[in-house]
């Protein structure tokens, strides 16, 4: 059984109904400002499609990690302001997610209205998906759409136990586009090149250990790049490096090799003694004692880049180096250019890989831009989400 659409449920009737959007509105915030709407405005075409079909918005999402407590810094207020700009309507706001008053003003709402709940994480029954809470956030709604995909790999009562107290429930279509281009990445027109970078191993074992044998090419950057150099018996210097990790990178190593795919590890490094701006910085082929990578090299980089423009299938997930540091952003910064450039069909995800892409300008020329991170790194390697598993129920 497939997952029900936004068509299906608009195909239904919505008007007049209160229509329950768990979105995903996690969006940085600098003394109470959005200092990037980006999430906000993935969650537009959702909202304006329910909208002009008559639909009552209930609009609810996380922010940040406050553990189930009320904490003024993670509340959802400032988004409303530019959530109303963006759909050019007003957005009225409710100071819980549950209870009496956001009851009230559900019920309160008109055909095309949009309500705002405040943060759902201010309650531990969110991430704990505890039936209670899930049961009070149904009775705010006559439907359920998903679309938010960041947090679908999630069981929470948003996305996985309020769907046991609707009747109607679909997919928005942020979720609709997440699954559908990252399903090109789980049945790829090969050869399927796949980058990841990021600090450590253990943040990226199962997705290492299902696409080493997957990936036609899987290039690895990033500190945990040092671990699988260790694996291999190269010395790292003072690298951030996993020494509890190395027999998993040496198991990876061979499984690419027994299946007949290709690894790429770093051959030249750009090394600091100092992660700090205006380090001095060498370019190295082994790193010396006292130095730490920082960055993968030009050759490297070349190397990547050459790999990047052979694919049909590309999937980037992780710096290569610490980007935030302008000396050693040039690595990272090569792969998204190699993204932009490369003829094949290019999935990006991460935060930090998007941050990487934003930087050099060239997200229009990405063909998807995927906003969850760890949602996209399970679903790219099989693993079934609950949020959708439990849209298809």
């Amino acid at each position: 059984m497939g997952v029900p659409t936004l068509d299906s449920l608009i195909a239904k009737g919505v008007r007049g109904k209160r229509v329950f959007v768990r979105a995903d509105l996690n969006v940085p915030l600098k003394d109470g400002r959005i200092t990037d709407d980006t999430r906000i405005r993935a969650s537009l075409p959702t909202l304006q499609r329910l909208r002009k079909a008559g639909a009552r918005l209930i609009v609810a999402s996380h922010l940040g990690r406050p553990k189930g407590e009320a904490k003024p810094e993670f509340s959802l207020r400032p988004v409303a302001p530019r959530l109303a700009e963006l759909l050019g309507c007003g957005v009225s706001f409710c100071d819980d997610c549950i209870g009496a008053d956001a009851r009230r003003k559900a019920d309160e709402l008109g055909d095309g209205d949009v309500l705002l709940l405040e943060n759902l994480r201010f309650h531990e029954g969110e991430t704990k998906n505890d039936p209670d809470f899930a049961r009070a956030l149904a009775q705010l709604a006559d439907a359920f759409v998903l679309d938010a995909f960041g947090t679908a790999h999630r069981a929470h009562a948003s996305t996985v136990g309020i769907t046991e107290h609707v009747a109607d429930v679909a997919a928005g279509e942020l979720l609709e586009s997440e699954l559908a281009h990252l399903r090109v990445v789980r049945e790829p027109e090969r050869p399927l090149m796949v980058v990841l970078g990021g600090a450590k191993v253990s943040d990226k074992l199962a997705v290492l250990e299902a696409l080493a044998p997957h990936a036609d090419v899987l290039a690895i950057g990033g500190a945990m790049s040092y671990t699988f150099m260790a694996a291999r018996g190269e010395g790292v210097g003072s690298s951030l490096m996993e020494p509890e990790r190395i027999a998993d990178a040496k198991r990876i190593l061979d499984a690419a090799e027994a299946s007949g795919r290709t690894l790429l590890i770093p051959t030249d490094h750009v090394v600091a003694q100092k992660i700090e701006d205006g380090a001095e910085t060498r370019v190295v082929r082994a790193i010396p004692d006292g130095w730490m990578g920082v960055d993968i090299g030009p050759e490297t980089a070349a190397r990547y880049a050459e790999a990047i423009a052979l694919a049909r299938t590309f999937f980037w997930n992780g710096p290569m180096g610490v980007f935030e540091i302008d000396a050693f952003s040039k690595g990272t910064a090569a792969v998204a250019s190699a993204a932009a450039d490369a003829s094949a069909t290019t999935v990006v995800g991460g935060g930090d890989s998007l941050a990487a892409i934003n930087q050099q300008g060239v997200g229009d020329r990405i063909t998807h831009l995927s906003t969850g991170g760890g949602a996209s790194l399970e679903y790219v390697q099989g693993l079934v989400l609950p949020g959708v598993a439990a849209l298809e129920r």
